[in-house]
């Protein structure tokens, strides 16, 4: 395993993410980021999600979908859903945890043993 990357089912800018925190006061039922939702309070990244990442014992990416498009299209052009987690091996890119998944998971506890039980996996 070389790198994980993140990708959030939002688009990167400072209004877009204003855009993003309204909708999850608003109407959180219609908020399309899991990943988002999880990771992120209302305007910044949950301490617990953030300290976290940071003792990963990998490379991590995080990246909005148009930044992941923007770099990876031309590779691999819309073959992913988003938000999915992805792992770059020797053999390209894999999904790590893919839209499906997310949608199962509610608590980011199990967003992060999810993440450390597949990393044993490679």
């Amino acid at each position: 395993m070389q790198k994980l990357i993140f990708v959030y089912n939002a688009d990167s800018g400072k209004l877009n993410a204003l855009m993003d925190s309204l909708q999850k006061v608003v109407n959180p039922s219609s908020y399309s980021c899991k990943l988002c939702e999880l990771t992120y309070g209302l305007m910044e990244e949950k301490k617990e999600w953030k300290s976290f990442r940071q003792s990963l014992d990998v490379e991590t990416d995080f990246l909005h979908k148009d930044e992941f498009l923007k770099a990876y299209a031309s590779k691999f052009g819309h073959k992913f859903e988003f938000p999915v987690v992805l792992v770059q091996t020797d053999k390209g890119l894999e999904v790590f945890i893919s839209k499906n998944e997310f949608s199962e998971i509610d608590d980011l506890n199990v967003l992060m043993e999810t993440i450390k039980e597949r990393m044993q996996l490679y």
